[in-house]
């Protein structure tokens, strides 16, 4: 079959024809020729496939006949597999087997669970009679037994690291062993309590080596301990016992002006020691003073070798317990009582402290010999820490006794000024007793002198002289001097407005003595760093500052002139509002009450004059009473000009009252013009009194313009001199209207007063 497969070849059909160029067109004839070439191919082909198929028929045969075997066999699986699907769906065998093997994972799920449970409850059971076996063993003396059980359980029930979700049993096995815990600790605690004891008649300690605790006798001290150790409770059972040698030994045995003995006595049977006790006894060397501590720390040393010996059985770990809880205060009882009363109260004694330094250090030696404190903690190094910064301590003292001086200073001065500095007369306290707390001083940066509390004066000695401390001292102590220093100073603001709280909601002297002190002590913090700075060791020149409480200072004294200016003020306006605005002033009655209030305001003012002027200085008085004055002028003058209809003797009383008021503080303007006229450098000393008060001319003007008639009024508004004395358009033309009548020349008045040019 190979040749009919062969591919026809168009170039051999035609091979008499020239076909070598592809682009020549066939003609009708070569066409012709193709086609029956191609016919007579075909027909070769067909005849050599039938004799081709004959001559293997044979082999088609038994082909076609295993072909159809084989779909004869594929038909016979398919019934079956039919058939087998037609049981399944009619059967689901898939859906029992599903069932039986969840079945079967239930039963074993359940099994696990039950032999997990079993597990479970073997160890409940173990532990409740573990619990109740302690319990029982407790109960005869069995301590290191329970103690052993007690931490062993603490494990097993994972105390203190509970979880979420545990069985609610767990819960309950751990209130059990928490019962038994406390029963123990109970128990141990009484145990030591009868084993350590203070005798108060006798003054010992007595130390019992073999104990009774209601019906359990024959305890050894040394098993109590022991059970203690194993539980993890003994620094909760010897903390009594500690507090007892604190409070009945130790604070006598460190006492530096009652020394005291101690004298040892054990008891010894033939079954080994059953009490120890330790006696107290008066020293007999009472007079001899203890200056380097010697005997101190001997005491002290023989007292800890009794307890490392009776009571903690020379047992490194049980003495060092004990030291963790007694240590603290036993350092803090021979720093308190010993240590801080030698240190030197001068610098030249420094050097005399350096053997306590030795005999400290040596007694702490001691104590770590005995495991009584940690050799390699240096914080237990508590005493020699203390000694060998004894500069800093001298210094703390000293700066403890400056602000204790400076603060009793604050305290107990009353703040008074004398007689001599009084306007009339001498000054009494309520007692009856002349008034002697402060003095004249120099301010820095001013030629005046002014009056300042003792308190404030002394405060500035104290400062100086600590500031000179600090010129002469080392380093770290002068740093303390420094800060006594400044703390001093601040203590002034700290205390003295709180003790003149009362004193500074009235008109008073304190008030004003105290604005002295607080403008005297601004200058003189202004002037320390100039005279001292350059003495400092050169540490302190770069940190000290005192120029940041210089403004603090002014600033207290400002806020306190301007509350007592504020508060005569508010007491002038009361006084005024007596006269109710000046109406009627023609009718008797209102005529004496603004009379009155007349008289109240001289009276008022007149008491401010004799309390500012002997303390405030010059300018500051001036300045301050200008601006009263002023607030009193303005005030009056404002009342009588908002007066909307005066009759003509009206005028004439109100010009009385004005007369009257400036007559009664004719001495107090002369004391300002007096002042004014003293040739002094500021600009104010220079100024007019009328500059300084502008109502003072406005009032006196206003008593001329109450009886001067109309034309002249208005000539005098004409020259600008009624401007010039603060008169307003509209204050003159109400003014006007309020005392002349409608008329044509009061008409031609006021127009003349609106259309003039000034």
């Amino acid at each position: 079959m190979d040749p009919l497969l062969d591919r026809i070849n168009v170039r051999d059909l035609l091979s008499g024809h020239d076909l070598s160029d592809p682009s020549t067109p066939l003609s009708a004839p070569d066409l012709r020729l193709l086609i029956n070439r191609l016919e007579s191919h075909s027909l070769h082909i067909k005849s050599k496939v039938r004799s081709y198929l004959l001559s293997h028929y044979n082999d088609f045969a038994s082909l076609f006949s295993l072909c159809n075997d084989a779909i004869l066999k594929t038909d016979q699986i398919s019934n079956s597999l039919s058939d087998i699907l037609s049981l399944v769906s009619d059967r689901p065998i898939d859906v029992e087997i599903r069932e039986l093997v969840d079945e079967i994972g239930r039963k074993t799920k359940e099994a696990r669970e039950k032999r997990e449970l079993l597990g479970l409850l073997r160890v409940i059971v173990g532990i409740c009679e573990r619990l109740e076996g302690a319990r029982s063993a407790l109960r005869n003396g069995r301590l290191s037994f329970v103690a052993e059980e007690v931490k062993e359980l603490n494990k097993a029930l994972r105390i203190g690291d509970e979880e979420e979700g545990e069985p609610i049993v767990y819960g309950l096995l751990r209130k059990q062993w928490a019962d038994l815990f406390d029963e123990m600790q109970e128990l141990l605690a009484k145990f030591m309590e009868n084993a350590v004891r203070f005798d108060q008649e006798a003054r010992s300690i007595r130390v019992k080596y073999r104990l009774r605790v209601d019906e359990i006798d024959g305890i050894e001290l040394h098993t109590v301990l022991e059970a203690m150790d194993v539980a993890g409770i003994l620094d909760y059972s010897l903390a009594k016992v500690a507090d007892l040698i604190i409070k009945h030994v130790m604070t006598p045995a460190v006492n530096y002006e009652l020394p005291v003995t101690f004298v040892e006595d054990v008891d010894q049977g033939s079954e080994g020691i059953t009490e120890a006790v330790l006696n107290i006894l008066p020293s007999q060397d009472c007079k001899i003073v203890d200056v380097d501590g010697d005997a101190i720390y001997a005491r002290v040393i023989q007292v800890i070798r009794f307890i490392f010996k009776h009571i903690c059985f020379e047992n490194g770990s049980w003495i060092h317990s004990f030291g963790r809880l007694t240590w603290p205060r036993i350092s803090d009882l021979i720093i308190s009582n010993f240590l801080s009363k030698v240190v030197p109260e001068d610098a030249s004694k420094l050097a005399d402290f350096q053997k306590i330094i030795k005999c400290t250090a040596e007694f702490e030696i001691a104590l770590k010999e005995m495991m009584f404190i940690s050799a390699s903690d240096n914080k237990d190094d508590r005493l020699s820490n203390f000694a060998e910064n004894v500069e800093v301590h001298f210094a703390f003292r000293k700066r403890t006794e400056i602000l204790g001086k400076a603060r009793n200073l604050l305290l107990q001065c009353d703040f008074s000024v004398p007689q001599e500095n009084t306007a009339k007369g001498s000054l009494l306290k309520n007692d009856g007793k002349v008034i002697h707390s402060s003095k004249h001083v120099d301010l820095l940066f001013s030629s005046e002198r002014c009056v300042v509390s003792e308190a404030a004066s002394q405060l500035m000695e104290l400062v100086h002289q600590a500031l000179q401390d600090v010129c002469l001292s080392s380093t770290r102590v002068a740093l303390e001097f420094y800060h006594a220093a400044r703390d001093a100073i601040l203590l002034y603001e700290a205390v003295v407005p709180v003790k003149l709280e009362r004193q500074l909601d009235g008109i008073n002297q304190v008030a004003v003595l105290m604005h002295n002190d607080c403008l005297y002590l601004s200058q003189e913090i202004l002037g320390l760093a100039f005279e001292y700075r350059s003495d400092f060791p050169d540490s302190i020149k770069e940190h000290a500052v005192f120029a940041d409480m210089a403004p603090r200072f002014h600033l207290m004294a400002e806020e306190i002139l301007q509350g007592q200016i504020q508060l005569v003020i508010f007491n002038l306006r009361e006084a005024i509002d007596g006269a109710d605005g000046f109406q009627n002033t023609h009718q008797m009655q209102q005529f004496e009450s603004a009379k009155f209030s007349i008289d109240q305001v001289a009276f008022v003012l007149e008491k401010v004059h004799i309390i500012w002027e002997p303390l405030l200085l010059p300018l500051t008085y001036k300045r301050s009473m200008c601006m009263v004055l002023d607030s009193v002028f303005s005030r009056i003058t404002r009342d009588i000009l908002l007066l909307d209809d005066l009759a003509a003797e009206e005028t004439l009383q109100l010009q009385r009252l004005i007369h009257l008021m400036l007559d009664n503080l004719s001495s107090l303007l002369k004391s300002l013009i007096a002042i004014n006229s003293k040739g002094k450098s500021e600009e104010d000393s220079r100024r007019p009194i009328d500059d300084l008060v502008p109502s003072l001319c406005k009032i006196r003007k206003l008593a001329e313009l109450l009886d001067m008639p109309l034309k002249s009024i208005t000539s005098e508004w004409e020259s600008a001199e009624l401007l010039r004395c603060g008169f307003t358009m509209v204050e003159l033309k109400d003014f006007i209207r309020a005392i002349f009548a409608d008329s044509p020349l009061r008409k031609e008045c006021l127009w003349r007063i609106e259309n003039v040019s000034l």
